[in-house]
């Protein structure tokens, strides 16, 4: 079975950076598929932020957070990371770890994703 663990989240205060790494206890096909964030603020639907192809070499970003959030994946640590720069209020939420089970590519639909972490908070205060 695949368990995917978040860390990295917190409080942080506008203007500030956080890292958030998700690490993959399946051994054979984490570096076969794509993996991505989400986040899900209070009342509001979980809703796409990156995501990262196979190899590394393309990535997708929701618009919000283009220029500010980066991606990026170590296959052989089996472990993704968000770099999230200039943190604004409006990024708190609970950040998700995802993993595709059906593409390879930096899909940003969250039916292209099977597996879930059980998510960190992000709270960034004004």
């Amino acid at each position: 079975q695949v368990r995917l663990v978040e860390s990295g989240g917190g409080l942080a205060q506008a203007g500030a950076s956080l890292r958030l790494s998700c690490a993959a206890s399946d051994r054979t096909f984490f570096d076969s598929y794509a993996v991505g964030w989400f986040r899900q603020a209070p009342g509001k639907e979980r809703e796409f932020v990156a995501a990262i192809s196979w190899d590394g070499v393309d990535s997708n970003y929701a618009d919000s957070v283009k220029g500010r959030f980066a991606i990026s994946r170590d296959n052989a640590e089996k472990t993704v990371f968000l770099e999230m720069d200039n943190l604004k209020p409006e990024d708190t939420a609970v950040y998700y770890c995802t993993r595709s089970e059906f593409t390879r590519t930096a899909a940003t639909s969250r039916g292209f994703y099977a597996y879930w972490g059980q998510g960190t908070q992000v709270t960034v205060s004004s």
